[in-house]
């Protein structure tokens, strides 16, 4: 079986009103900026650009998600495709630091504590979630829900959040828990993964613009 060349397409939000703001966001549910909303609309002329087709679209339960999916299915003209929604795909939960900026969460933890907490790999917040718990609900869905759907090939846009598609790239890209806490998720910039039988990335292309995207905390 040869490469299924252009079937899977990653997209992290936009820019949402608490990444503005500098806050730890994780099952929290702001909405996006008007940077946001612009970030999603470029995200979509440029798929469009390519020539992408979708036969089905995934997303979290968070409005952020949806709304970036919405704007980009608006733009590439899709907007009637059918979307699967889950809390699976929604952001690593973040516990106590969600709603605290950097700043606070400091103050509240301490400084090392709470960098820990966020570059670790397997270390969670107090009653949040750490990387690998993500994972631990993001590769099964897209082993029983996602991977199915590509092999009866289909084309699938996967619109979440920066941990939740990191977890997932992980896995599509067979890293380690520690190469994976290096790999950046820039908000609305697509990832194009073409995969091989066994559902694993053999091509990878990541479409950006020159005025780089923020990273923000989920």
């Amino acid at each position: 079986m040869t490469a299924m060349k252009d079937s899977l397409v990653l997209v992290r939000h936009g820019q949402s009103e608490w990444n503005q703001r500098n806050l730890f966001t994780g099952w929290r549910d702001p909405d996006l900026t008007d940077k946001g909303v612009i970030e999603a609309r470029w995200a979509g002329r440029v798929l469009k650009d390519r020539g992408m087709i979708f036969d089905l679209a995934f997303t979290s339960l968070l409005r952020r998600a949806q709304h970036t999916l919405d704007i980009i299915l608006a733009e590439i003209e899709h907007a009637e495709i059918e979307i699967r929604k889950d809390a699976d795909l929604n952001e690593r939960d973040y516990g106590e630091l969600s709603g605290l900026n950097k700043n606070e969460a400091m103050e509240k933890f301490g400084g090392d504590q709470v960098m820990q907490w966020r570059r670790s790999y397997d270390i969670a917040p107090p009653g949040g979630e750490s990387l690998l718990d993500c994972a631990g609900r993001v590769i099964p869905f897209y082993q029983n829900h996602i991977w199915p759907e590509l092999q009866a090939g289909r084309r699938v846009i996967v619109a979440a959040h920066g941990n939740s598609l990191r977890a997932l790239i992980m896995y599509l890209e067979s890293l380690s828990g520690e190469e994976i806490l290096t790999r950046e998720v820039a908000t609305a910039a697509p990832i194009i993964y073409d995969l091989n039988k066994d559902g694993r990335a053999t091509d990878r292309k990541e479409l950006v613009d020159s005025k780089g995207r923020d990273d923000g905390m989920g």
